[in-house]
């Protein structure tokens, strides 16, 4: 059988765009919960069902994304989250509106749970900005479902930028961090405010 030069070629392509593949590391990021110190549950408080955050396609796949200018976005290929970042909005909610201690139990959505009111709705940025300097933005919806009349009760949209402090993307997700914690701050605050003032 004779050997082809063109397949040789081809096999010894493949090998290095293998070994150039392989040879980059991916890094991953997490969102940690801001430290507080978790309140007693209310017994006679409402009980609160965490619900769906629906994201962009965009933001289902981990990458982190970047946007420049008013047009161009894309992601960083090696830079990625540990969770999706609807997962990583679910898990805050939960954990800082259980950590208020205003209410009886919150505790994830499901076929058999049993609340009050559902907590729901969109994340619709969670990027760095490059324009003109390099900060990140958060852009949130949630709304506030009465299990009991089927009605949307309180929505809120929330819009925020935050500066990066460096050019890094360790900086980049630190900043990211900082100010997704501090749009669900303002958001738990809000829900607090809206279902004291209800009972």
């Amino acid at each position: 059988m004779k050997f082809s030069p063109l397949i040789g070629l081809i096999a010894l392509l493949c090998v290095v765009a293998a070994a150039c593949v392989g040879g980059r590391p991916i890094h991953y990021y997490a969102i940690n919960p801001p430290a507080a110190s978790a309140a007693a549950p209310k017994p006679d408080g409402p009980t609160l069902l965490i619900g769906r955050i629906a994201t962009p396609e965009t933001l289902q796949d981990g990458r982190i994304r970047y946007r420049s200018g008013s047009n161009e976005v894309g992601a960083y290929e090696y830079h990625r989250w540990t969770e999706r970042p609807a997962a990583m909005v679910q898990d805050l909610l939960l954990r800082m509106l259980r950590e208020s201690g205003k209410y009886r139990q919150v505790q994830e959505a499901s076929t058999a749970a049993v609340g009050d009111y559902l907590v729901r709705g969109k994340l619709y940025e969670l990027e760095e900005i490059d324009s003109p300097s390099i900060g990140t933005r958060v852009s949130l919806r949630l709304e506030l479902l009465d299990r009991k009349t089927g009605i949307v009760v309180w929505n809120h949209h929330y819009d925020r930028d935050e500066p990066v402090e460096g050019k890094t993307i360790q900086e980049v997700v630190l900043s990211l961090e900082r100010n997704l914690q501090q749009v669900i701050t303002i958001a738990v605050s809000g829900v607090d405010a809206f279902l004291s003032n209800r009972t």
